[in-house]
């Protein structure tokens, strides 16, 4: 894949919207059009201006809608690891310095980006308290949130739980025009710390009646709600057979919704795809028939990036032994070979291609093409 790419301007891309992160409205405008036309937008985890810069990378060279999102420990790495995570300052401070970094550079790359916050359990609520301080702070001063969108995932509490706190939060986002994300049903697998590899299959399916209440409660506050309904999901990659999707339970919840609240179109949830890296291209293209409108990406882009390096190290092994001395003669320096800006570029042309693939998977490589 190449890695060079033209920029493109708000009067490039199909729907009008601004370089930079979106809001509010924007964001709405986008994930209507990608409802309406069967596709959805990858959200990359990122953890650190490399990876970061990589996914806007693709996204300018394809002309795709993209979502950067960071995770609780994402945010603390971003931050430096030596920083006490106590009441979650580090992973405040790293998410909004990410977040600082994201607003400046989409401009430069020109494109628009929705950015968010990944799972967020009710021990990590602190970190969401910062960062919506952030968000009214700089809502004052623009008259927009810092962030595009939050996920609270309250899936290991009661429904009744998960629905009163998310209600309490989403009337502090509403204002401001953040979208709020939740989830309904266990991803299970190992992610940023959260092991649910043991967890009770049944909790890994959500039912209609349980999508439907929720809907029902937070869409009164605001219409700008997503929900990540498990259907199966499993965060991390596994061998084929292993993992049962079953996307069919989001089309029976969009039609138990329609059918409650008689709704003028026949996918009235905006549905998000947990764990879907090393997930069946068939099942992806399936969920995406009924309402999926994001899918996250992680563990597969980790791969990429570690992929490019991996063969950076391979390909140069003689160069890599030490500062002096390579197969060129004893006294030849190997600088050229392991200054990090060297080596990190390969890991961002990998990862830059398997975002592209992402994109392609989704249906959404070039959909802000004129």
């Amino acid at each position: 894949v190449s890695v060079g790419f033209k920029q493109f301007s708000m009067t490039d891309n199909i729907l009008g919207l601004p370089a930079g992160v979106l809001t509010g409205e924007e964001v709405t405008k986008l994930y209507a059009y990608a409802k309406d036309n069967g596709f959805a937008i990858p959200s990359f985890n990122i953890t650190s201006s490399s990876t970061a810069n990589a996914v806007m990378e693709a996204a300018a060279q394809s002309k795709s809608p993209v979502a950067i999102q960071l995770s609780n420990g994402g945010g603390a790495f971003y931050c430096g690891k030596s920083i006490d995570n106590s009441n979650q300052k580090a992973s405040v401070a790293g998410s909004l310095s990410a977040a600082h970094h994201v607003h400046q550079l989409s401009q430069v790359y020109g494109i628009p980006v929705i950015l968010h916050t990944d799972h967020c359990a009710k021990k990590l609520l602190p970190w969401l308290d910062g960062l919506l301080d952030a968000n009214e702070t700089y809502f004052k001063s623009t008259g927009k949130p810092l962030f595009s969108s939050h996920m609270i995932d309250l899936s290991e509490e009661t429904l009744e739980d998960n629905i009163a706190i998310c209600k309490k939060y989403f009337e502090r986002m509403a204002p401001m025009g953040i979208t709020l994300e939740i989830e309904l049903g266990i991803t299970g697998g190992e992610e940023d710390g959260v092991d649910n590899t043991n967890v009770d299959n049944s909790k890994l399916y959500t039912q209609p009646e349980e999508v439907y209440k929720a809907w029902k409660e937070l869409t009164a506050i605001s219409h700008r709600l997503t929900i990540a309904a498990s259907f199966g999901n499993v965060h991390g990659v596994y061998k084929p057979g292993n993992v049962r999707l079953a996307p069919e339970i989001l089309g029976n919840s969009q039609k138990f919704v329609k059918e409650k609240e008689g709704t003028s179109g026949t996918k009235p949830v905006y549905f998000v795809f947990h764990g879907g890296s090393g997930s069946e291209k068939e099942k992806i293209a399936e969920a995406l028939t009924y309402g999926v409108i994001k899918m996250n990406v992680d563990t597969d882009t980790q791969w990429a990036f570690w992929d490019g390096i991996r063969g950076f190290y391979k390909k140069n092994e003689g160069y890599l032994q030490g500062q002096i001395g390579n197969p060129e003669g004893p006294d030849k320096p190997n600088k050229a070979k392991y200054d990090p800006r060297v080596w990190l570029r390969e890991a961002e042309k990998s990862m830059v291609a398997r975002v592209i693939e992402a994109f392609t998977d989704l249906g959404c490589l070039g959909k802000l093409k004129q």
